[in-house]
């Protein structure tokens, strides 16, 4: 996983996307009263939500690109420093954008100017650095229709934004519903995806697999996402339920080949936090299945739909993120502080970076804080919503300093 990325670039994404993170769950664990309603679509709980979804997993992904790029396309980062100045920017906007859609939602259009400002920028980085790759692979497909949604998102949320404070379009709610579908089902699960089948067989050193439903998964997920766009501008409950199917079809075809990419692999015994990035894929097919069916039957209750949207960006982007983050971290520190010291004195070893005992309850409290706080959500039972979301708070803060922890040694 070594690239020309210096190191320092994406721990500052890094460490600023755990500290959104840490507070997106205690904004949410204070407003706690309002998730139990099922009412989303409030000013406290979108300063949440953009904290936990900007400032975490946009910009944890953005750090992990700036490392992966140049492994996985071979192809180096076009400009660092550009990188750096993108960084401060995009850190800036999204905090600004997001303190204000909770304290004065008509001014966020403000931060929201900035946010988008570095966000073109990283899109920027991203493409110039793209056209350096000499041999194009569905990996590429992957990351370009990702940088594609993002853009997509950041354009709806800009007009979201524009018209909180100046309430001119009729059609808000058909924005909103795109701009959440192209962020969470576009943006992130094409680049999950696309980074998937570099990381699996890296972690599970799996060779000779053939990758043949990448492309299927590809074109199904895309042709999904845009028959989806579609039902919310026409109101078609039959157009609906084809997009989640086609998009369910698409995740499907994903899961094939990391079932082959598992199947083919040397080591039997998989490290815990992979594992729990193996979970997450279990987790996302589920709620595919779940909002087709949902769909299929006519199910519009918006708390339903709130808490499982809730479900898809946790159980499935987030901790995606944190089983493969909690494996990413101890490799780039360990090269970076100790792979030219060998032979030459006493190192740590790769596993002794990592504590696998601590990581087995970090993760289990993750998985209990979720699946008990989307139950009392969807029962409407304040207390289960105040416990596990205190303890998700709680898990999420000993998630960040067990990642400080490994930046200490």
């Amino acid at each position: 996983m070594q690239s020309n990325t210096s190191i320092k670039l994406p721990l500052a994404f890094i460490l600023y996307a755990l500290t959104a993170f840490v507070a997106s769950q205690l904004i949410l664990f204070i407003n706690n009263d309002v998730l139990t309603t099922g009412q989303f679509r409030i000013p406290d709980i979108w300063m949440g939500a953009h904290f936990l979804v900007l400032g975490y997993a946009v910009m944890i992904a953005m750090g992990a690109m700036y490392q992966l790029i140049p492994v996985a396309l071979l192809a180096p980062i076009w400009s660092q420093a550009f990188g750096f100045i993108q960084f401060i920017v995009t850190a800036i906007g999204i905090t600004v954008f997001s303190l204000l859609l909770g304290v004065s939602p008509d001014h966020a259009f403000y931060g929201g100017i900035i946010a988008v400002a570095g966000i073109i920028m990283f899109i920027i980085q991203m493409l110039v650095t793209i056209l350096k790759q000499k041999n194009k692979n569905m990996m590429t497909a992957f990351i370009l229709g990702a940088i594609s949604c993002l853009f997509l998102t950041i354009a709806a949320g800009f007009v979201l934004a524009w018209n909180l404070a100046e309430g001119r379009i009729t059609s808000h709610g058909a924005i909103l519903s795109s701009h959440i579908t192209l962020g969470v089902s576009g943006w992130f699960t094409l680049l999950i995806f696309g980074f998937s089948y570099k990381l699996v067989p890296m972690f599970s050193l799996s060779h000779g697999f053939s990758m043949k439903w990448a492309k299927p998964a590809f074109l199904t997920y895309i042709s999904g996402l845009l028959i989806l766009i579609g039902s919310f501008w026409t109101k078609t409950q039959f157009i609906d339920s084809i997009g989640w199917f086609v998009l369910l079809a698409g995740f499907f075809f994903f899961v094939l080949d990391i079932r082959e990419i598992l199947a083919k692999r040397l080591k039997k015994k998989l490290d815990k936090p992979f594992s729990f990035s193996l979970i997450a894929i279990i987790n996302g097919l589920g709620v595919h299945v779940l909002a087709f069916v949902f769909s299929f039957y006519g199910i519009q209750e918006v708390a339903v739909w709130g808490w499982l949207i809730f479900l898809y960006v946790m159980g499935w982007i987030i901790f995606s993120i944190l089983g493969y983050l909690y494996k990413i971290v101890p490799f780039l520190w360990w090269t970076y502080k100790y792979s030219n010291k060998i032979g030459k004195e006493q190192v740590p070893t790769l596993r002794e970076m990592i504590n696998e005992t601590y990581s087995v309850i970090l993760f289990t409290l993750f998985i209990f804080s979720i699946a008990g706080l989307s139950i009392g959500g969807l029962l409407y039972i304040n207390i289960m919503v105040y416990v596990f979301q205190g303890l998700l708070a709680l898990a999420s803060l000993l998630y960040m300093l067990s990642i400080i922890r490994v930046l200490t040694k």
